[in-house]
């Protein structure tokens, strides 16, 4: 891990080489995608569970698609306590601080005669995609948990999850769980692409829902990318990253871990330090070294550290978070003496890790925040996943006639002034 002096040539071109690392797809990437969208859309459960069986299980069929009941009641009982109390802690805070974000409708009477307002409601079918890692051995339990519950608090009816089976034809215990603990209606067996086009088409099976959220592959991605449009998608998310401001105080090995902590989601992934110490960067990478070593993931973790993990050594905090308000990373965690004294200078970061006891990885479990977040710079106009995303607004409008009478004549000079003579003759009509 290299340490950049900032601001310089060397440091603004690793910056701009972050920026710009964009999704990585390939024109051959899209074009996969697209003929296995049209594919489903096409053959429906025929070729969804066709291409499963080619990439995820041989096991699957028609009849197996959907998960059981029956298989719900075997899950529950091959997960242990200790996991269904971490989940149960999970869901209780995830559900609080969602619940913060519902809105309500609204109606008002700015005006004699007038009434406008606003009718907040629900969409009608979600589809929540959870990514199947190792073949679903290590089951991504949080991505149930952050498309879930914000749909079940919206008031969702039909909430759908899509997650690849392991190669035994199952879906991994600990995933049917935590989509029984929140409510969801209905899991099905199959992932990637197809999975997103059985989504966003529905087949004999499975449903055509309204919204799709939920992280993936670059499929996964690219599919979402794509139907855009056809259905509300949460966001087009890139690699994972991490940013931290951290001061001369601040503990080297919790900065290391923290920046392993990205670093070992993927080759693209991008964790960078700022600070203003020479000392502390310099401890913080040697704190790495040694940790990085112990990873399981050590051979991704050493890739995207190479390629997009960097320190950047600035004169004083303040050109810090400058330099982050630029990057507008997914996750900011600012570990420095008296951090909520700068929380107004954050102009853009997915979410806001305060202190040095607040790590990335509470905010991905079990905070209560939503941790699907905008990524390579967008959340200079984007934010995290919530119940808003599930949520459809309708305008309400109302006149008197006397209100319309009064207000007539202001219309007709302006639809005329557009040349929309029919507009204007609407209004002159009941004049």
């Amino acid at each position: 891990m290299k340490i950049y002096q900032y601001p310089s040539k060397s440091a603004e071109k690793k910056v701009k080489d972050t920026i710009e690392r964009g999704l990585g797809f390939s024109k051959q990437d899209y074009k996969a995608v697209e003929t296995y969208l049209e594919d489903v859309k096409i053959r429906g459960d025929e070729a969804l569970v066709e291409y499963t069986n080619k990439f995820d299980s041989k096991k699957v069929t028609i009849d197996s698609l959907k998960v059981t009941r029956k298989e719900f009641e075997i899950a529950l009982k091959n997960v242990d306590a200790s996991f269904l109390k971490a989940l149960n802690r999970s869901v209780n805070q995830l559900e609080y601080f969602h619940s913060k974000q519902k809105e309500n409708s609204w109606v008002d009477t700015p005006r004699n005669g007038v009434m406008v307002g606003q009718l907040v409601k629900p969409v009608s079918v979600a589809g929540i995609y959870a990514p199947g890692a190792k073949g679903g051995k290590t089951p991504l339990v949080s991505s149930v948990l952050m498309g879930g519950i914000p749909a079940k608090v919206a008031g969702v009816a039909s909430i759908n999850l899509m997650t690849p089976p392991m190669e035994n034809g199952e879906i991994n215990p600990h995933i049917l769980a935590a989509a029984d603990r929140i409510g969801i209606t209905s899991v099905f067996k199959a992932g990637s692409a197809w999975a997103i086009a059985a989504f966003a088409y529905g087949t004999q099976t499975v449903p055509k829902v309204d919204v799709i959220v939920g992280p993936g592959n670059i499929y996964v991605t690219l599919a979402k990318k794509i139907v855009a449009g056809t259905v509300g998608i949460d966001m087009i998310a890139g690699p994972s990253e991490i940013l931290i401001i951290a001061d001369k105080d601040a503990d080297p090995r919790f900065l290391a871990a923290d920046l392993l902590s990205q670093a070992e989601h993927d080759i693209m992934a991008s964790s960078i330090l700022v600070t203003d110490s020479e000392n502390l960067a310099k401890n913080t990478i040697a704190a790495l070294e040694k940790q990085i070593k112990k990873l399981p993931r050590k051979d991704i973790a050493e890739q995207s550290i190479d390629r997009f993990g960097a320190v950047m050594l600035v004169p004083d905090i303040e050109t810090g978070i400058d330099l982050s308000n630029r990057l507008a990373p997914e996750h900011l965690e600012l570990i420095v003496k008296e951090p909520f004294d700068y929380i107004d200078r954050i102009q853009n970061a997915g979410a806001l890790f305060i202190g040095a006891y607040t790590p990335e990885p509470m905010g991905d479990y079990i905070a209560g925040p939503n941790h699907v977040l905008p990524t390579a710079g967008t959340a200079r106009f984007s934010s995290a996943l919530s119940v808003e995303h599930f949520t459809k607004k309708t305008s309400l409008i109302h006149y008197s006639k006397q209100a319309f009478k009064k207000e007539a004549d202001d219309v007709i000079r302006l639809a005329e002034t557009e040349g929309l003579t029919a507009h204007a003759n609407s209004i002159k009509i009941r004049k």
